[in-house]
C-alpha cells in the first residue's frame, strides 16, 4: 500500500470513529452538507430557467408570414389612403382655380350690365366705353395667365398657328408668314388653350 492511500485509509478510518465517538455532530454535518448539495442544485435550477427565458423565441415561418401579410395591407391601406387624397386635393384645386376666374370675370360683368342699362344714344360715347369695357377685361384675362398669341406678320408657327387658307402671289417676302388671322389664339401659362387659325402667304 503506498503512503498517499494509508493516509487516506487513515482519515476516513479517523471520520467513522468521530461518527461513533459524537454521532449527533456527525448527523448535524451530514445534513449541512445535503442542504448546501440541494442550495447548489436549486440554483443550477433557476440558472437554467433564466437562460431559458432570456434566449429569444425565433418566430416560426407560418408567424413570419402572417406579419409580412399584415405589413402588406398595411401597405396597400395606406397607398389608397393617399390615391383618394391626392385626388380630392386635385378637384379642390380644379374648384378653387373655376372659383379664381369667376371671381375676377365678374366686375367685367357688372361693368356690361352698366353699359346695358345706359340709355345714351351717342355711337361716339357707346363705342367708347365698349373699348374700356373690352380692355379692362383683357388685362382680367392677362392677370389670370391668359394671353393672345401673336399673328400680325410672324413666321408661320405650327406651335400656336393653324394654317386654314394659303394665299398665293403676295410676293416673295410673305412667303410663309401669316397674312390674316381668321380666329385669334390664346395660351394659358404659356400653354396653347386655343390655336390661332390664320392664312399663310404661299
Amino acid at each position: 500500500m503506498s503512503k498517499k492511500n494509508k493516509e487516506n485509509k487513515d482519515i476516513e478510518l479517523e471520520e467513522k470513529a468521530n461518527e461513533v465517538e459524537n454521532p449527533e455532530a456527525a448527523a448535524e454535518a451530514s445534513e449541512n452538507q445535503e442542504s448546501a448539495e440541494a442550495e447548489a442544485k436549486e440554483s443550477s435550477e433557476a440558472k437554467d430557467e433564466e437562460k431559458t427565458a432570456e434566449a429569444p423565441k425565433e418566430p416560426s415561418l407560418e408567424e413570419q408570414i402572417e406579419e409580412l401579410k399584415k405589413q402588406a395591407l398595411y401597405k396597400q391601406a395606406e397607398f389608397e389612403n393617399f390615391r383618394k387624397r391626392t385626388l380630392k386635393e386635385k378637384a379642390d384645386l380644379i374648384l378653387a382655380g373655376g372659383e379664381k376666374t369667376i371671381t375676377a370675370i365678374l366686375p367685367v360683368l357688372d361693368d356690361f350690365e352698366r353699359a346695358m342699362a345706359d340709355q345714351s344714344d351717342d355711337p361716339a360715347a357707346i363705342k367708347e366705353g365698349m373699348k374700356l369695357i373690352f380692355q379692362k377685361f383683357q388685362k382680367t384675362l392677362e392677370s389670370l395667365g391668359v394671353k393672345k398669341i401673336e399673328t400680325d406678320g410672324v413666321d408661320f408657327n405650327v406651335d400656336y398657328h393653324e394654317a386654314i387658307a394659303q394665299v398665293p402671289g403676295m410676293g416673295e417676302d410673305k412667303v410663309g408668314k401669316v397674312i390674316d388671322c381668321v380666329q385669334t389664339g390664346y395660351t394659358l401659362n404659356d400653354k396653347v388653350i386655343r390655336f390661332a387659325k390664320v392664312a399663310v402667304g404661299q
